[in-house]
């Protein structure tokens, strides 16, 4: 599970002598954690400053050196959700192994793409205020945020889209249709704090992919025919 806010680089009591990078740098993941978890209770719309300084332990005066708004600040919040996710993902598909297209057998190449499953969804369980943050959170805020979390859904078609070989538009158009659909199911379950349904995605999203053979790519279908 990810630290909360309250335990996240604490700061020794009284006088430190901690360099103010290092203290700045503590304040701020505090008020990014507590800016996610306070959502989880009130939404975005009724999460207030308050409740986040409350949650973060810093100074009203603390979180306005740091963030113009409470949206500014929520943007931090998402990004670094963003590059959380990304780095657990990226750590996945590297664990994975990363042949030449073409060049994997179809066992490994599902065997890849069970690897990349299985940590983004654990990802969403580890740390749901991050989850609830930029998958639900995310519609309440405004375009600027939802331009991103577009971004965010492109790069997760394109890891799809080159595990599985997509060469064609149609091919790149199947895995965008995946990647939408697994947020679509990802996001209700978060909504409903379903964790276990969250997991439970992981098999029948595995088997959908290997039953879409060449819809997704080439990848699949190449194996076969050297077989």
């Amino acid at each position: 599970m990810t630290e909360s806010a309250t335990s996240a680089r604490q700061l020794p009591r009284g006088r430190h002598g901690l360099p103010r990078e290092q203290v700045v740098a503590s304040q701020r993941e505090r008020i990014l954690i507590a800016m996610a978890e306070a959502m989880v209770e009130n939404g975005y719309v009724g999460t207030s400053v308050a409740a986040i300084l409350k949650r973060a332990g810093v100074s009203r005066e603390t979180f306005y050196e740091q963030f113009r708004s409470k949206e500014a600040c929520f943007e931090a919040a998402y990004e670094r959700a963003v590059q959380n996710l990304l780095g657990r993902i990226a750590d996945a598909s590297e664990e994975a192994g990363d042949p030449a297209a073409g060049a994997e057998p179809e066992p490994d190449r599902m065997a890849k793409m069970d690897r990349i499953f299985a940590a983004y969804l654990q990802h969403l369980v580890d740390d749901p205020a991050s989850a609830r943050l930029f998958l639900v959170e995310v519609y309440a805020v405004g375009t600027a945020a939802l331009a991103r979390r577009a971004q965010l859904q492109e790069l997760f078609v394109g890891l799809i889209a080159d595990v599985l070989g997509a060469r064609t538009d149609e091919q790149r158009f199947a895995c965008q249709t995946l990647a939408a659909a697994i947020s679509a199911m990802v996001t209700g379950r978060i909504a409903a704090d379903d964790s276990a349904g969250l997991l439970a995605l992981r098999v029948p999203l595995l088997d959908l992919v290997r039953r879409g053979g060449e819809l997704f790519g080439d990848a699949l279908t190449a194996a076969e025919s050297r077989s």
